[in-house]
C-alpha cells in the first residue's frame, strides 16, 4: 500500500493587493509580492517547516496553549512507542506519559504554554500526589511533563526561559513528601505459588512455571508464538524484536532449558506457527467442557448446552493473555486459594534470587536481561555459555 502524499497547499495571489499567500491549517500567510523571487522562496520554506511539523503551522510560542502541546508531544509518544500485534512496545511508558500529559491537559488545557511556570509544574505534581500515586512514580510522571515542554523549546512553541524556570524544581526525595514508597518487590515463597494451580487455566499455569524456569518478564512470555522459537540446540532459544530496552539497542534472549521445554511442548501440538501459545479463549472452552463432564442435572432438565451465554458479552477473551490479565487471573486464584495475593513480577525474582545465588550476579544478569556497559564489554561471551549452563539446571 503507497503511503498517501499530502496534499500541499498552493501558492495564491490576491488579486487586488498583488501579494501572494498561502492558507496553512485555516491560518492566511502572506508571502509578500507574488512577482519577486523572495515570494516565492519563503513559500517554499513556509511548506517545508510546515511539512516537518507533521502538516500544522509553527505558532508562535505565546499562541500556543498547554493543551495543544500535550495533544501534539502525545502524538511523538504514539510514533516512539508504536502498537504492534495490538500492544504497545513498551506499555509501561505509555502509561506514565499518557497520565502525565492528560493531567497536564485537564489543570491548565486553556493556558498559554508561556504562563507555565514552576508553580504550576508543582501543583500537576501535587496532584499525583493527593491521588495516593507512589514516590517513585510521582518523579516519572513529573519529568514526562518536563520532557513535553523541553520538546516543545526544540520545535520552537515554548520560550525555552520556560524549560529553564522547571529545571528549579526536583524531585520528591524521600522522607520529604506525603507520597508512599512502595516496598521492594520480593519473591513469592512457593507454598503460594501451588497454592493457586487448581484455581488457575492449564495456560496461565504455564506461564507460571515458565517464569519461574527461565526469569522472563510476563510481558515478553504471553505473546510467544512457535515461530519465535529456536528450538535446534539443546537449549530452546527465544529472541525478542521488541522488548523493553530495545530502544536502548540491547537484544534480549529469553533461555529455555529442559523443564521449560516441557511446559510448551504439549501447547505446540497441532498449532500453527504464528498462533500464540497460550490463549484465554482456549482457557474458556476448555472451562466450558470441564464444567459439562461437572453437570449433574440431566440433559433434559434445566438450561440446554450454550443456551445461557451471553450474546453479546462486554468482553470476549482475546487470542493471547495481556500482562493485566494474566495478573488478574493470578488475583483471582490467590482470592479463592486464601493466600496473600501476589503478581506476576515476583516470580521474576524468585528465579532471579536462584540464579545469582548459585551462579552469580553475573550470569543472573544475561539470563535476567540486564545490562550494563561494562558488564557487556567484560563478560558477554563468557556469560552466554554460563548462562547456558545455568538454564540447563533449573529451566
Amino acid at each position: 500500500m503507497t503511503k498517501k502524499t499530502p496534499n500541499v497547499p498552493p501558492f495564491r495571489i490576491h488579486k487586488c493587493t498583488g501579494q501572494a499567500y498561502v492558507n496553512l491549517n485555516g491560518r492566511r500567510v502572506y508571502l509578500g509580492r507574488a512577482d519577486t523571487p523572495e515570494a516565492k522562496q519563503r513559500y517554499s520554506r513556509e511548506i517545508a517547516e510546515w511539512t516537518a511539523n507533521g502538516e500544522q503551522s509553527l505558532e508562535k510560542p505565546s499562541d500556543l496553549s498547554v493543551a495543544e502541546l500535550a495533544a501534539r508531544y502525545w502524538r511523538v509518544i504514539e510514533d516512539k512507542y508504536p502498537v504492534q500485534d495490538g500492544k504497545s512496545t513498551s506499555r509501561g511508558h505509555v502509561w506514565v506519559y499518557k497520565a502525565s500529559l492528560d493531567a497536564l491537559a485537564e489543570l491548565y488545557g486553556d493556558l498559554a504554554v508561556s504562563d507555565f511556570g514552576p508553580l504550576k509544574y508543582q501543583t500537576v505534581r501535587n496532584s499525583f500526589v493527593r491521588r495516593g500515586v507512589s514516590r517513585g512514580t510521582v518523579n516519572k510522571m513529573i519529568a514526562c511533563v518536563k520532557r513535553a515542554v523541553a520538546w516543545g523549546v526544540s520545535q520552537e512553541l515554548v520560550p525555552p526561559s520556560v524549560h529553564h524556570a522547571l529545571q528549579a524544581v526536583k524531585g520528591l526525595r524521600r522522607g520529604e513528601t506525603t507520597a508512599p514508597d512502595h516496598p521492594p518487590v520480593k519473591p513469592v515463597p512457593i507454598e503460594h505459588v501451588n497454592a493457586v494451580q487448581p484455581h488457575v487455566s492449564r495456560q496461565v499455569w504455564a506461564l507460571i512455571e515458565l517464569q519461574l524456569r527461565t526469569a522472563a518478564r510476563a510481558g515478553e512470555l504471553v505473546g510467544l508464538r512457535p515461530v519465535d522459537l529456536n528450538t535446534t540446540g539443546r537449549i530452546w532459544l527465544y529472541s525478542l524484536g521488541e522488548h523493553k530496552t530495545a530502544r536502548h539497542g540491547h537484544t534480549r534472549t529469553i533461555y529455555i532449558g529442559p523443564a521449560g521445554q516441557k511446559v510448551i511442548r504439549p501447547f505446540l501440538k497441532r498449532r500453527a506457527v504464528n498462533a500464540f501459545l497460550f490463549s484465554p479463549k482456549e482457557a474458556v472452552v476448555k472451562q466450558c467442557e470441564d464444567r459439562h463432564e461437572e453437570r449433574t442435572t440431566p440433559a433434559s432438565c434445566g438450561n440446554t448446552i450454550g443456551s445461557n451465554r451471553q450474546r453479546e458479552p462486554q468482553r470476549e477473551p482475546g487470542d493471547h493473555y495481556t500482562v493485566a490479565s494474566y495478573r488478574r487471573a493470578i488475583t483471582r486464584a490467590c482470592e479463592i486459594a486464601d493466600v496473600p495475593a501476589w503478581h506476576p513480577h515476583q516470580l521474576r525474582h524468585n528465579a532471579a534470587t536462584i540464579l545469582a545465588d548459585e551462579f552469580g550476579v553475573a550470569t543472573a544478569a544475561v539470563i535476567l536481561g540486564h545490562s550494563s556497559p561494562a558488564m557487556t564489554a567484560l563478560y558477554a561471551e563468557a556469560n552466554h555459555a554460563k548462562a547456558v549452563e545455568a538454564i540447563t539446571k533449573i529451566g
